[in-house]
């Protein structure tokens, strides 16, 4: 301790340059953890958006895209399933409960989502939560509307306030389906899932809207009003997706086999974890390549370290005589710069994690907001405390260097003059 309290004193009175050191260390820190947490919340995001489904049906495509854009609302759907094919397959002894989506309308950017009650009643994200209401109730008429928590925030709607729902996914004027305006009734509570950024409809509601339309464009003279559109038959022609939990968990591959051979038409049946999976292996080589980076900006702030320690050798030749004089041993010399590595490389981590807590709390709305991924501010994890360890690891080493050429410093060499 008293070779701390002396390495602490020693770089006061360097106190400029022991502040940009521990500054460029702090910096390089604060992208390292923060890149391992952006790397593990995302994760987590995409893990918690939805449990208890066994599998997702929809078109033939890939697993992935089948993933992205029936839960997450990235992307569009290569073909649609019939209704026909969806009753029958919802209707499979296997099947326990289905959910219908219905994807392609938007809302002021917003994806719209239309579905009906099962979705409210069996949806579970995070370790099997249930949707909640956080005011009003789940759509009942043909025109209501059910807002995530982030749409009713960021547009600042409430309960009765009016909807107009566009086709696709640009809410320009000739796009908007102003006859058919929809009234919310319902909020739901915050989930941290794409749940939050989604408008939810009736299919119902998603059939009359698009009655006279072809091909994303009204026909003249075909669109109806929103009343008369109550009087026609609104059942729907086709889904983007399906949702479906199984009686057991033995029948998940008997009842995958059944959709994939499905014979109507080519349909896909995926099991999200798998899915998930299969993602997280696509974008594995681009979290490594991040952390690399982040890794070498380390390196790079840790050579930052060793130039100070190194340039001030030579200023402090006779300070290290001096002590020398007084009767410390080489051994005392050598701790001492080994000390100030330690201090060096202990403030710039403090000062790292509180760049990156002070970021993540300005910038975790922000991430939400736009891309739907919750943040934690919380306490380190196992993995952030390990790379926090390496750093600190690697400080100590890096100041080896320094410590070993003081070491080798004679007396006789501080104290001589040169000519």
């Amino acid at each position: 301790m008293p070779i701390l309290i002396l390495a602490w004193k020693s770089l006061l009175n360097r106190r400029g340059t022991a502040l940009l050191t521990v500054l460029s260390i702090g910096l390089s820190v604060a992208l390292l953890v923060g890149v391992e947490r952006l790397r593990t919340e995302t994760r987590a995001s995409f893990a918690n958006t939805i449990s208890g489904t066994d599998l997702i049906v929809g078109a033939r495509t890939g697993p992935v895209q089948l993933l992205l854009y029936a839960v997450f609302r990235i992307g569009q759907a290569t073909n649609n399933i019939s209704w026909d094919s969806y009753l029958e397959i919802a209707a499979h002894p296997r099947v326990a409960w289905a959910i219908p989506i219905s994807l392609g309308d938007s809302h002021r950017g917003y994806p719209v989502l239309g579905t009906t009650s099962a979705y409210f009643e069996h949806y579970r994200y995070g370790r099997g939560d249930g949707l909640v209401l956080a005011e009003g109730a789940p759509f009942f008429d043909l025109y209501d509307a059910v807002l995530g928590a982030d749409v009713a925030r960021a547009l600042g709607y409430g309960l009765g306030d009016a909807v107009v729902i566009a086709h696709g996914a640009s809410d320009v004027a000739f796009a908007r389906h102003d006859e058919h305006p929809f009234r919310v009734v319902g909020v739901l509570a915050p989930t941290g899932t794409p749940v939050d950024r989604t408008v939810h409809v009736s299919l119902e509601g998603i059939e009359a809207i698009h009655v006279g339309w072809d091909g994303g464009a009204p026909l003249p003279g075909r669109v109806v009003d929103a009343d008369a559109a109550r009087a026609m038959d609104l059942a729907p022609k086709a889904i983007t997706a399906a949702l479906l939990g199984l009686t057991s968990r033995i029948s998940t591959f008997q009842v995958q086999r059944f959709v994939n051979d499905y014979r109507a038409e080519p349909l896909t049946a995926i099991l999200p974890g798998v899915a998930l999976a299969e993602l997280w292996g696509l974008i594995a080589v681009g979290e490594r390549a991040l952390l690399l980076v982040s890794g070498f900006v380390v390196v790079v702030g840790l050579f930052g370290l060793l130039t100070a320690l190194l340039t001030s050798l030579g200023e402090r030749r006779r300070e290290m005589s001096i002590l020398r004089s007084v009767g410390a041993r080489p051994s005392h010399v050598f701790a001492l710069i080994l000390g100030e590595a330690l201090v060096l490389t202990l403030l710039g981590i403090l000062v790292g994690l509180g760049v990156l807590y002070a970021a993540l709390f300005v910038a975790q709305p922000l991430i939400l907001s736009e891309m739907g991924i919750f943040v934690a501010v919380g306490t380190l994890s196992a993995r952030e405390m390990m790379l926090l360890a390496l750093v600190l690891a690697a400080g100590v080493l890096v100041g080896l260097i320094p410590s070993y050429r003081a070491y080798r410093l004679s007396l006789a060499d501080g104290l001589s003059i040169r000519v």
